[in-house]
């Protein structure tokens, strides 16, 4: 990259560490002297030229931004479609960066956000004004193809072994009298990756979860109704983590409200209470069931101090690559040993990442269907260990930082965003 400025976003659902992700993007780049812009909420504010002049900052702010949660330059869940069907909105980003000499743009996102930089990568080349596009990853759902782990997943796993831990002493107190079956609800659409992290939290053998139930295995009402039966029977409760994703035999979603997210994916209206119903109608026990949502993704207070790191080097090694030339490529998180854990940044292409799904392997899933493997431990623990707290306040709660977020002068023409 020979001269020019460097454009970061996020995109999609954030994570507990995708702000470290930010810090490591603007450090680096302070430190190259190199000046970066930040599109407010993600692709829409790149559309829009709403670009945010991160040397307003100050470098206590930016250093704030490694443990405070959420996405601090806004994010947005706007797909852009093929350059055949929209280049219209291609040919608006290149006159932004062409503009304001944008050489460098870096997007922090998942598959559907590696597709979008691929083809920003393709346009600016055939436009004339080629830019050095960077895929920056992150995901909640792990489902990133080619690196080993996704930056943010690592967090909300620790969130989830840890929520499953301390839920399950809870109602294993109660459960002579009182709830017999506790039913957590965790995020991932097709690819079982956290519900597979709420295993961790059974250290032994017959410690809760007792089940889990993933979108890569067919739900069966029959099988699941006789596995809770069973374990309330053996042990006075029983705890289920389920994923969003589960499905019928037919494949169908057991939880699916019949609308989209503005992505193109289905809308699941919760599997929780659907799961608690069937519970209640056919067993008859007291239940509870809990949605964490949100602040599965948002618990910085309990982020993985891995998760962290790696967040912070994906960032730091998307600058280098830009600053080197690099184009179309995404810094991808490379395991190098098991015991003792040991990991790496290499660059992959973009085109092996776009729209593709990684799933969670046959081999980390149970001969019953209900549980993890010896295999998906050694895979998962490492990526939960070590803390990494947020400064608390004497008032006793986390001290996170908002930015100004001052915006630079625009230089075109205003242009409407449509969401479709």
């Amino acid at each position: 990259m020979n001269g020019g400025k460097l454009l970061y976003a996020q995109s999609g659902g954030v994570t507990a560490v995708i702000n470290a992700t930010a810090c490591a993007v603007i450090e680096t780049a302070r430190a190259a002297k190199v000046p970066v812009l930040a599109a407010r909420n993600g692709i829409i504010g790149a559309l829009r030229e709403e670009l945010i002049d991160t040397s307003k900052e100050s470098r206590a702010a930016i250093a704030a931004l490694r443990h405070t949660p959420g996405g601090a330059f806004g994010s947005c869940r706007y797909k852009l479609k093929s350059l055949a069907e929209n280049r219209a909105h291609y040919e608006r980003l290149i006159d932004v960066f062409r503009a304001h000499d944008i050489r460098g743009f870096l997007y922090n996102g998942g598959n559907d956000s590696a597709d979008t930089a691929l083809k920003i990568s393709e346009i600016s080349a055939e436009l004339g004004f080629p830019i050095n596009v960077i895929g920056v990853p992150k995901t909640v759902d792990n489902d990133l193809a080619v690196t080993d782990t996704c930056p943010g997943f690592g967090s909300v796993a620790k969130y989830t072994a840890v929520s499953v831990a301390e839920a399950s002493l809870d109602v294993e107190s109660m459960c002579e009298s009182s709830t017999k079956v506790f039913i957590i609800e965790v995020m991932g659409r097709h690819a079982g990756w956290i519900a597979a992290a709420g295993g961790l939290a059974a250290r032994k053998a017959g410690e809760p979860p007792h089940l889990i139930l993933f979108p890569e295995i067919a739900f069966d009402e029959t099988t699941f109704l006789v596995r809770v039966k069973a374990t309330v029977e053996r042990v006075g409760y029983c705890t289920v983590v389920a994923s969003e994703g589960i499905k019928n035999r037919d494949g169908g979603f057991l939880a699916e409200m019949g609308t989209r997210d503005s992505f193109g994916h289905t809308q699941l209206g919760g599997v929780a209470p659907f799961l608690a119903n069937l519970v209640k109608q056919h067993l008859g026990y007291k239940y509870h069931w809990a949605l964490p949502d949100y602040l599965q993704r948002s618990a910085r207070h309990l982020a993985s101090k891995t998760d962290a790191e790696q967040a912070y080097a994906v960032g730091k090694a998307a600058v280098e690559y830009a600053l080197a030339g690099r184009n179309s490529v995404m810094p991808v998180i490379v395991r190098t040993s098991d015991a003792p854990y040991r990991w790496k940044i290499e660059a992959a292409a973009l085109s092996k990442i776009a729209n593709a799904e990684k799933k969670l392997p046959k081999g980390y899933i149970s001969r019953d269907g209900y549980g993890i493997t010896a295999a998906a431990r050694q895979y998962l623990e490492p990526l939960i260990r070590g803390e990494a707290p947020p400064p608390f306040g004497k008032d006793g709660l986390p001290v996170y930082v908002r930015l100004k977020k001052t915006l630079v002068r625009k230089k075109l023409p205003r242009y409407a965003v449509v969401d479709k």
